[in-house]
């Protein structure tokens, strides 16, 4: 089955960026005078965070993990809310068979509350299950319309935080919910120092092309 044509150029543009990288990388190590400034422009380009603001929920990204609870958790004890979310997620086949073989489950939502708790967040609010950024940003959009929620602040890591404000802004800028899109201070992703690991340079070559399919896909 032939695939379809408006996906092509996309990966063309993906691949094109990859490449970009690619040459941009040669040309820093080529010319030690600029070459960690480039670098840490690159890294920064994943990167957004907006001014803090009250709000009626904080929200985690099903991505934060550990890391979103404590910055979800500090934000409480500012006084900015009360109330955090936490998404539930699909349940993985590991996590049934842990089930049937009577051993301790792994459940990453049930852990982010325990996190929370012991923080001293007792107003705790499920949200249903997400699978992605994208989908994030719509289940939090209807979720939103049907509680009356009109502002947020959205806990992320640094490197899916430009993606994340670019989805949020479409989906509950349409409802006109504020959203304010916050990286945790614990996320592993460091943008002025990602090219000295490989876990670095992972992350910023598929964020990267994460971010530019996003803007190709959705231009304004």
């Amino acid at each position: 089955m032939a695939e379809p044509t408006k996906r092509r150029p996309i990966r063309r543009w993906l691949f094109i960026f990859g490449c970009g990288v690619l040459l941009l990388l040669a040309a820093a190590a080529a010319v030690p005078s600029w070459r960690q400034g480039c670098l840490r422009s690159i890294g920064w380009l994943l990167v957004a965070q907006d001014e803090l603001a009250p709000v009626d929920l904080i929200v985690l990204s099903s991505d934060s993990l550990a890391a979103g609870a404590l910055e979800a958790a500090d934000l409480v004890k500012a006084g900015y809310a009360q109330r955090v979310a936490v998404f539930d997620r699909p349940q993985l086949p590991v996590q049934r068979e842990l089930i049937r073989r009577g051993a301790p489950p792994y459940d990453p939502a049930a852990f982010l509350k325990l996190v929370l708790h012991s923080q001293g967040v007792s107003d705790i609010v499920d949200l249903p299950s997400v699978s992605g950024t994208n989908d994030e940003g719509r289940v939090l959009r209807d979720w939103c319309s049907a509680n009356s929620i009109h502002s947020v602040i959205f806990v992320s890591v640094r490197d899916h935080s430009r993606r994340t404000r670019r989805v949020l802004a479409r989906t509950l800028g349409r409802e006109n919910v504020r959203a304010i899109v916050r990286y945790t201070r614990w996320s592993e992703f460091d943008p002025d120092t990602w090219w000295h690991s490989r876990d670095g340079q992972r992350i910023e070559v598929q964020e990267g092309e994460k971010l530019l399919a996003d803007i190709l896909l959705h231009p304004f």
